[in-house]
């Protein structure tokens, strides 16, 4: 089937992507992995690429395109070489969209060149001990000061992702308590500076998976955010979240069909090498027969994950056509790169094999963004059920 959906300036982006990889992250990726995370240098590096800035304004230092088919190709380039850009996804997928939908002009102009640099590398802080999922139970707050030129910012965060570098970090709080009719009334976002006295990054958490990129608790005592870094409008925030879970959860939607498109190809590869009772794995039936059933259904994966990407791109995208596609892609992967693991036998389970790094990688899809349960009730809900 051909695919329609990138054009010739996208495949160039993707040879371009594709050399530094192979020269930047390949030679140096189980130095990050044993340690945990990339190194902060290293986004520098992409901020010098033009990663950061392909949707920023460009008077703002960006390409200033509307579209999400050059993530798409990362998610796909970073999959097929068996490796990931730390915890640069969130500066890009998760961030970005907070800042231009809701920074006012002054914002941006302060925030967004070093966004684009790799200089202030972002994150958001949602999760909290206790509540998961469910981001209206959060307990952290931000009150306003006696002489109204901040808030004094409470609580912690956990499984922040790219806590750990964080420079500025877009934190949810409670600036007023819920009500009665409305228990998710209250919330506000702020960007506040990592920097800041009573700011603190807690363990490194040690994960399953995505061992390279950073995750971290956070801690805030009696931090001082200026007024002028709220985010949008006070006690509007849980509106704001629900506005960029669509292009969140495609994300990891194409994410999810990207890596399960690579665990194919590393395991087509291994087949063809690897030799048992005198003959290559991928002569036998099975292999075949298990290799055929994973490509239909990452060729099913791509068509959702690309008609999504169109969708977004479109500013089409509902809620619920993103839950269906990151369900689908998702479980679709863990059935994909489940098999193709079990190609490889016993070497499928040592780290020093992509496949091993990916099944780890994979698990966490069908967590974050949203559980596949999580998923389930929000189509449920649009089918009138």
């Amino acid at each position: 089937m051909r695919r329609t959906v990138f054009n010739e300036d996208h495949e160039a982006f993707r040879e371009t992507l594709r050399a530094f990889i192979e020269a930047e992250v390949v030679p140096v990726y189980d130095e990050w992995f044993a340690a945990g995370q990339a190194p902060r240098d290293f986004y520098y590096k992409l901020g010098e690429l033009g990663v950061f800035g392909i949707n920023v304004p460009e008077e703002f230092g960006g390409a200033g395109l509307e579209t999400h088919k050059f993530e798409a190709i990362q998610y796909e380039e970073t999959a097929r070489a068996g490796v990931t850009f730390g915890g640069s996804g969130v500066h890009v997928l998760l961030a970005l969209p907070y800042i231009k939908m809701l920074a006012t002009d002054e914002q941006k102009k302060r925030f967004l060149p070093k966004f684009v640099s790799g200089e202030e590398m972002w994150a958001i802080a949602m999760t909290e001990p206790g509540t998961g999922s469910d981001l209206a139970g959060m307990k952290s707050t931000a009150k306003l000061s006696e002489d109204g030129t901040h808030y004094v910012l409470n609580g912690a965060k956990t499984f922040i992702t790219g806590g750990v570098h964080a420079d500025k970090v877009i934190v949810c709080a409670r600036t007023a308590a819920p009500t009665a009719e409305d228990r998710r009334f209250g919330i506000s976002l702020f960007a506040v500076d990592t920097r800041s006295e009573g700011y603190s990054v807690g363990r490194k958490l040690d994960k399953l998976g995505l061992r390279t990129s950073d995750t971290a608790e956070l801690a805030f005592v009696d931090v001082k955010v200026p007024v002028e870094d709220l985010l949008g409008e006070e006690n509007k925030g849980f509106s704001y979240l629900g506005a960029n879970l669509p292009s969140e959860r495609w994300g990891i939607a194409f994410g999810a069909y990207a890596q399960a498109k690579a665990a194919v190809r590393f395991a087509q590869q291994y087949v063809q090498e690897r030799t048992v009772f005198g003959k290559p794995v991928a002569a036998f039936q099975n292999t075949k027969f298990e290799l055929a059933a994973c490509q239909a259904e990452v060729d099913a994966a791509e068509a959702v994950a690309d008609r999504a990407l169109e969708a977004l791109d479109a500013g089409e995208l509902t809620a619920a056509e993103a839950a269906s596609a990151k369900l689908f892609c998702t479980e679709v992967a863990h059935r994909v790169i489940d098999r193709c693991l079990q190609l490889h036998g016993g070497y499928g389970y040592m780290n020093e094999y992509p496949i091993a790094r990916l099944y780890a990688d994979n698990r966490v899809n069908r967590i974050y963004g949203g559980t596949s349960e999580v998923m389930k009730m929000i189509i449920a809900k649009n089918m009138g059920l």
